[in-house]
């Protein structure tokens, strides 16, 4: 599971959160839904520190449910705006 924040003006990647990220956690199984919670959680804190507050949500054709779904939830409860 990846999240990212891109700029639409330079085409550049502002942050970027994985499952194979060093932030994510020790042996975690991430491919479920309490995976796809923490990228959310660990994307939104990120963009907190890069002074972040509000983006767009695109979800590239994925339908909104199961972990796509979770991941964005869990983003809007760390304070993350879209």
């Amino acid at each position: 599971m990846y999240g990212q924040v891109i700029s639409d003006e330079s085409g550049k990647t502002l942050v970027a959160v994985s499952t194979l990220s060093p932030d994510f956690g020790d042996g975690k199984k991430t491919t479920n839904i309490e995976a796809a919670k923490e990228v959310g959680t660990l994307l939104a804190r990120k963009c907190q520190e890069k002074g972040i507050a509000k983006v767009i949500f695109d979800r590239n054709g994925f339908l909104y449910h199961g972990r796509v779904r979770a991941l964005a939830e869990a983003a809007r409860e760390a304070g993350l705006q879209f």
